[in-house]
């Protein structure tokens, strides 16, 4: 699923801002916070698609007018 960052920079000389200091910081501190990330991901986006259901839709679906307020 989620593969560990390498512990390189990319940037100027090896600086690393407060944010993304904080921000390893935090991780290495909350693992959890990775899994539940991942979790909601899978939640919302590996999903099967019907495609039967999907043309469906589409063909029930009424067409928007090209100016919607008239």
């Amino acid at each position: 699923m989620f593969t560990k960052r390498k512990d390189y920079r990319v940037g100027h000389d090896g600086y690393v801002s407060e944010i993304t200091r904080f921000l390893d910081e935090f991780l290495v501190e909350h693992p959890e916070v990775v899994d539940e990330q991942s979790r909601g991901w899978h939640i919302f986006w590996d999903r099967d698609v019907d495609l039967g259901e999907l043309k469906k839709a589409g063909e029930d679906s009424v067409p928007t007018k090209p100016y919607y307020y008239s």
